[in-house]
Order: structure tokens, then sequence, then C-alpha cells
């Protein structure tokens, strides 16, 4: 029998990326609400109880609109907003953070799909702080260059108009009141006991993302070099399939944001000498970073290869 999946809110960016990524597969029934129905109250309660697997692509009052509609107890939902990825309630959505994880995310009814940026951020320092190398109370500080994809269909409105203004060819700084939305999620799923400083930087390109963070090597413990840095990390992700860890020293001169753009993968590239270090997380803000992850996440709540449409 065919799992049936419901996206509630598959007009915008994420759930048509979303349906790209199993439109095709012959394993999932799509349930489609017809497009003068999408915000329909009663016609989505319908669809949202007849799913066996609800995505929702929806601004954050809308998603926790959407779950109250939902009294069937067998729906799984996968919410792709930030809603509930810091309630206690929902499963973080990053398997590779521990083996536990997985295990978890096999056994929800409720995952919150991690945000683009925090994912960046979390490959790293999770890892970092879990190893014990990382103090908790680190005064981390992290910038993230994106594509203008994320920011939904004005944002790509904007950048893509022939109209557009001059400034849209440079690098746009954001977020300047260093409250970002994906902070909380950042501070909790690390286990810190501080937000970090964090920046935000689209530019004028579709997709792909660069998040790096920066340690000073004498204030972390043990006081490692980048190089070893980089070692512990490999060993934390050398099972997995869609992270991995670049051997120190092997990258090119430039990171280019972009260069994981099309795929489900991120690539860390561990930069620095005895006394610095930076991490930079490559990947897609539209795979990895968003539906993506959200697919890989289905199909480990389904108990397949969790790769399934991601290749």
């Amino acid at each position: 029998m065919k799992t049936k999946v419901y996206i509630d809110g598959q007009s915008g960016t994420t759930g048509l990326q979303i349906y790209e990524r199993i439109g095709e597969r012959t394993d999932l029934e799509l349930l489609r609400i017809a497009e003068e129905k999408r915000h329909d109250i009663e016609e989505r309660r319908k669809y949202l109880n007849a799913a066996d697997i609800v995505f929702l692509c929806l601004p954050d009052a809308s998603a926790v609109e959407a779950v109250s509609l939902i009294d069937n107890p067998e729906v799984r939902v996968i919410d792709a907003s930030t809603a509930h990825r810091t309630s206690d309630d929902w499963t973080y959505g990053y398997p590779e953070l521990c083996p536990e994880q997985r295990i978890q995310i096999a056994e929800t009814k409720r995952l919150a799909n991690p945000g683009c940026h925090a994912t960046g951020f979390i490959s790293s320092v999770a890892p970092l702080v879990r190893m014990g190398i990382l103090p908790a109370d680190y005064p981390l500080t992290c910038y993230s260059l994106t594509g203008y994809s994320g920011g939904g269909k004005k944002m790509i409105a904007d950048y893509e108009s022939e109209e557009k203004g001059e400034k849209r060819f440079s690098p746009g700084i954001y977020g300047l009141s260093l409250q970002h939305k994906h902070i909380p999620e950042m501070k909790k799923i690390c286990g810190l006991e501080y937000a970090p400083v964090f920046m935000p930087v689209v530019d004028d390109y579709y997709k792909g993302m660069a998040t790096t963070i920066m340690l000073h090597n004498r204030a972390l413990n043990g006081q490692p070099s980048a190089a070893e840095i980089c070692e512990r990390l490999q060993e934390y992700y050398q099972e997995e399939h869609f992270v991995s860890v670049l051997p120190f020293g092997t990258n090119e001169p430039t990171i280019y944001a972009n260069e994981l753009a099309g795929s489900n993968h991120l690539k860390l590239v561990v930069c620095g000498h005895e006394d610095q270090t930076s991490v930079t997380a490559l990947f897609d803000n539209l795979g990895k970073g968003a539906s993506g992850a959200a697919v890989q996440n289905m199909n480990i709540m389904l108990g397949i290869d969790e790769t399934t449409g991601l290749e």
C-alpha cells in the first residue's frame, strides 16, 4: 500500500521543492488539494487527516493552526516552519546530530525540520560541544552566506526582476537586530549557554549556503589545532552519507557558497592553524537546508533508505 502524503503549502518554495523530489516516486500517493480550496479550512482539515505523512510548508501561525486541525492520531507531521523547532514535544530533524536522533526521528509523530542557517551552524558546533572540545559557554560568532531563494517568492522575484536595483548585485547583510529566527534552535540543539552572535548575508545567486564559525583554539578544551579539530569532526561523521568533512588542507584557496547547490549533501571545510580555526558548512539551502532534509526525514520515518529520491 502506498504512503499517502499531503503538502500543506504546496505552492510555496519549500513545498514545490519537496514535490519536485517526491513527485515521481511510485511508493507514495500525493494528495493534491484544489488550488481554489487551499485556504478553505474544512477542505484542508480533510486532507490533513487523510494523509499518512503531512508536510507543513507554511508561516509559523498557519503551521500551528494546521496541527490543531489534525485529529487523526496516525498522521505524522513534518513542519518546515520555525514554530516547533524548540518545543520539547517535537523531534528535531537533523539525523546526523547523534545516533539516538535517528531513532527518535523514526518513532516520532511530530518532527520539526531544521532551519537552513541553523543546519550549517549545528553541523559544526553540536559535534564540537558533544565531544567536549567546544565549551558550552564559548562566545560564538557566525556568519552565513545564502542564495536569494531562501527568502521565498518575494525575494526571488526581487532578485530576478529586470528592474532590480543596483544594490541587488552586491551581498546584503541582514538580520541586523542580531535576533534572527534560527538563533533559538542553534542555541538549544547545540546545548549552548549563550546565543551566538549571528550575521546572515544574502547574495545574487539562486541557491547554496556557506555557514562559518570562527574559533580561538586557546579557548577550547585541550587547545587543539585546526588540523586536530578537522580530524575529530571526520571521526564524528565517518558513518554518515549526507554529511562529510573535507581532509584538512585539501580545499581550494577560495570557498564558494554554491558549491553543493542541487544536492542533499553537506560538507564541512576546516581551515586555520595552531591558534585559530574556521569551520564552514557548505550545502544547498533548498536541499539539506530545507526540502531535501524534509524528504530525508520522511524516509527515516517510513523505515526506508534515507537516500531514496535524493541522489
